[in-house]
């Protein structure tokens, strides 16, 4: 499992699929300004100031988030793929 560092996240990005009525996958039809994903890692630390305060992550590991697409670094972790982002880049946290 990846450990992120300073104010980053990994998250796994949820797989969207549209299909027809007739159950005909149509890949690719349209494009989405965001994307949904799921917290799977937490930096422990947090963001650092310029004053040297700490200010630590409002996310946990499980919240289901907002990221606008492509944001972040894809990678793989063993046999997952994963995406590492910053917290600023989290868009919303899903209720």
């Amino acid at each position: 499992m990846l450990k992120p560092l300073g104010d980053r996240v990994v998250v796994k990005i949820e797989e969207e699929k549209e299909q027809t009525v007739g159950g005909f996958v149509l890949a690719g039809t349209h494009k989405e300004d965001t994307q949904i994903a799921t917290v799977v890692a937490v930096s422990e630390t947090g963001i650092r100031t310029l004053t040297g305060e700490v200010i630590p992550t409002d996310l946990t590991v499980g919240d289901k988030v907002v990221l606008a697409v492509g944001s972040g670094l894809t990678v793989k972790d063993g046999d997952e793929t994963v995406t590492i982002v910053r917290e600023s880049d989290v868009l919303a946290v899903l209720a």
